[in-house]
C-alpha cells in the first residue's frame, strides 16, 4: 500500500500519522533527525527496529527499559531522565519510542517532563500500540498499583506506523492489540464491527489499522483531555483495569483484560455477538478473577467519580452511552457475566 497520511487537527499541537508499509526505514523523510535523539524502547522489541531508526540519526543512544507493565514506574521513568541528561539532550532535541505502549508512554511523560517538554516521536511496533495508544498524547507511569495514574496529555510531533513490523510479533500480541480496535467498531462504526464478524482479520490488518486511526483520531480531535466524547474510548476499561490490576495472579495482557472488561458492559445482544468476535480472534472470554478484587481495583481507577464510576455501556453496535454507576452495581455486572470468582 501506499502513504496514508492521517492529520491530527489540534490546533498548535498538530500532527501527522504516516501509515505505510515500510517507513521505519524512511523515518528521516518524516521526522527531524538530524539532532540528538533517545530512543526509548525496551526489552521485548527486536534489535532490528531500533537500529532501523537509530542509523537515521545524527546521533542517537538508546534506553532499553525491561519490558512489561510492571516496569512503567517512576523508578523507570527517573533512570530515563538521567539518561536524557548524561547524554546531553537540549530543547532543540527529541525523544523517539520504539515499541509498544510501555515504553511509548514512558517515553512520552519523559519529552514532556524533560526541560518543561521536548520534542517526542511515536514508532509503535505491536498491534495494541499502533491502533490506539501511539496517538491522542496520552502518556503516564504506574503508582503503586494504580495505572497511569501519574503522566500529562502530551501529544507527539509524528507517528510513524509501520505494519510490516508486526510480521516479528507472536499471535497472542496480534490478539491483544486487536482488541482495542474491535473496542473502537463496537463503539463507534457497526459495519467494520460486522467486518470482524464476517471476514479474516489478518488478510486486512492495514485497513483495520486505519480505520481504527481514524476513529480515534476523530475523537480526540473534539476532545482531546478527556472531557466529554473521548471516555468512549474508555470502553472496557474500568473492570478491564480492575481484572489487570491482579495482573501478577492471572498473567493476562492489556487488550485480554479489556476484551473482558468489554463483555459485562453490553446488552444481550451485542454480548454474545462480541463473544464470538472475541473468540474468534482468541481472545478470553471467561475469567476467573475474584469480583470484589476486581472491583476495589476498578474503585481506584482514573474513571472513577466521587459519587461513582463513569461507566461506558454498548448496547448495540456503532454506538455507546455513559452511565455513572455505584461499585454495587459495576460489581452486579461482572457477577451476572463471570461469576464470584475465586478470593
Amino acid at each position: 500500500m501506499g502513504a496514508a497520511v492521517i492529520p491530527m487537527n489540534l490546533g498548535a499541537d498538530s500532527y501527522d500519522i504516516v501509515l505505510e508499509r515500510g517507513v521505519l526505514g524512511k523515518a528521516g523523510a518524516y521526522l527531524n533527525l538530524r539532532r540528538k535523539v533517545l530512543i526509548v524502547t525496551d526489552s521485548g522489541v527486536p534489535e532490528q527496529w531500533v537500529r532501523t531508526l537509530a542509523a537515521q540519526c545524527e546521533e542517537a543512544d538508546v534506553f532499553r527499559m525491561p519490558a512489561g507493565e510492571t516496569n512503567k514506574n517512576l523508578d523507570t521513568f527517573r533512570e530515563a531522565l538521567r539518561r536524557m541528561l548524561s547524554f546531553g539532550l537540549r530543547r532543540g532535541d527529541c525523544v523517539a519510542a520504539v515499541g509498544g505502549g510501555v515504553p511509548g508512554d514512558l517515553a512520552g511523560f519523559a519529552a514532556a517532563c524533560y526541560m518543561r517538554g521536548i520534542d517526542f516521536y511515536n514508532c509503535p511496533t505491536t498491534v495494541l500500540s499502533q491502533v490506539d495508544s501511539s496517538i491522542g498524547g496520552k502518556t503516564a507511569v504506574d503508582l503503586d498499583g494504580i495505572k497511569n495514574i501519574v503522566g500529562a496529555f502530551y501529544q507527539p510531533k509524528a507517528v510513524l506506523i509501520d505494519p510490516d513490523v508486526l510480521a516479528t510479533l507472536p499471535p497472542r500480541q496480534i490478539a491483544n492489540g486487536l482488541a482495542e480496535a474491535v473496542k473502537m467498531a463496537l463503539c463507534f462504526d457497526a459495519e467494520e464491527f460486522s467486518r470482524f464478524e464476517t471476514e479474516k482479520t489478518g488478510a486486512r490488518m492495514d485497513a483495520v489499522i486505519e480505520r481504527a486511526l481514524r476513529i480515534k483520531k476523530s475523537v480526540v480531535e473534539q476532545d482531546a483531555k478527556e472531557r466529554g466524547l473521548r471516555r468512549a474510548l474508555n470502553f472496557g476499561h474500568t473492570l478491564g483495569h480492575g481484572i489487570e490490576a491482579l495482573h501478577a495472579e492471572n498473567g493476562l495482557l492489556h487488550g485480554e483484560c479489556v476484551a473482558l472488561g468489554m463483555l459485562p458492559m453490553c446488552g444481550p445482544e451485542v454480548r454474545n455477538r462480541l463473544k464470538k468476535v472475541l473468540e474468534k480472534l482468541g481472545l478470553p472470554t471467561r475469567c476467573g478473577a475474584d469480583a470484589s478484587r476486581v472491583i476495589a481495583a476498578a474503585a481506584h481507577d482514573k474513571k472513577a467519580a466521587g459519587d461513582g464510576i463513569i461507566a461506558i455501556l454498548a448496547d448495540e453496535a456503532g454506538s455507546f452511552r455513559e452511565q455513572r454507576m455505584t461499585t454495587a452495581e459495576l460489581k452486579a455486572r461482572y457477577i451476572s457475566v463471570y461469576g464470584e470468582g475465586k478470593a
